[in-house]
């Protein structure tokens, strides 16, 4: 029964063909990772081609009909963002049913010292980025008339509760959330399941610019006494991304450790 129910558990994404924005680095690393291994084709999507090669690299390919990709992506772009799905269709003869929009900037700063070009950055990136990505995805699964779909976008913690010197992160991230909610309203009757992942603080290369004392006052705060690691949250975008959640639309699951728990 144990053998049993680990091997289901780790095949549920079998002959998935998904596609992850920001999968160079960090959280969409660890998203293609947990995907390859649990069975899926994974179209790695980064600004840097060399990093999504370099995540194409360490994908395993362990399953039946694998053929993993890496492709350079300005989620900032529509026509970057429709190039992308245009490649992947020619490729694979199919649209992607599982997409994870975890492209992400931060340009920090004070709101009373942040400039317009910081501030515009960042929203184009971590929201129209969400938005155009999410956007093509279900117009293609609509087009297709596949029956199911499932798009995870990323927000932040940071985008419920606020963090000094990320207005532009902050605000970005509650758009984030509002566009999943909305989007699954409208998606749903074809569908396509939309939901959210909150990540708290998680060990990524944006964090490694967080001054150490920083990080040692925000772990005092967490719960569960750490930061969290890249894998915790690919774990909750493989459950969104499989049918185990499959009565589940339009909702924000936090990985916090707790952290703002209440």
């Amino acid at each position: 029964m144990f053998s049993s129910t680990v091997m289901a558990a780790t095949t549920r994404l079998i002959s998935r063909l998904t596609v992850v924005t920001g999968g160079g680095s960090g959280i969409g690393r660890a998203v293609c990772q947990r995907f390859a291994s649990e069975g899926a084709t994974v179209v790695v999507a980064d600004i840097s081609e060399e990093s999504a090669n370099q995540t194409l690299s360490s994908l395993t390919i362990d399953h039946k009909g694998q053929n993993h990709m890496a492709a350079a992506v300005d989620v900032s772009s529509r026509e970057s963002v429709e190039k992308l799905l245009t490649n992947i269709q020619c490729r694979y003869y199919q649209s992607p049913s599982v997409c994870v929009n975890a492209a992400g900037i931060t340009q920090d700063e004070f709101l009373l010292k942040m400039d317009d070009k910081d501030f515009d950055r960042v929203i184009q990136v971590n929201l129209k980025g969400t938005f155009l990505l999410t956007q093509a995805v279900g117009k293609a699964l609509v087009a297709c008339g596949a029956p199911k779909g499932s798009i995870i976008t990323v927000g932040s913690i940071v985008g419920k509760v606020g963090n000094i010197g990320q207005v532009n992160y902050s605000a970005s991230k509650a758009g984030v959330e509002g566009l999943t909610r909305t989007a699954a309203k409208e998606l749903s009757r074809y569908g396509i399941r939309v939901n959210c992942v909150l990540p708290g603080f998680i060990t990524t290369p944006m964090t490694d610019k967080v001054p150490e004392k920083v990080i040692t006052k925000i772990t005092s705060l967490v719960p569960l006494g750490r930061m969290g690691e890249p894998a915790e949250v690919a774990d909750v975008c493989a459950f969104l991304a499989s049918d185990d959640s499959r009565y589940i639309t339009g909702t924000s699951i936090e990985v916090t450790g707790g952290l703002y728990i209440g």
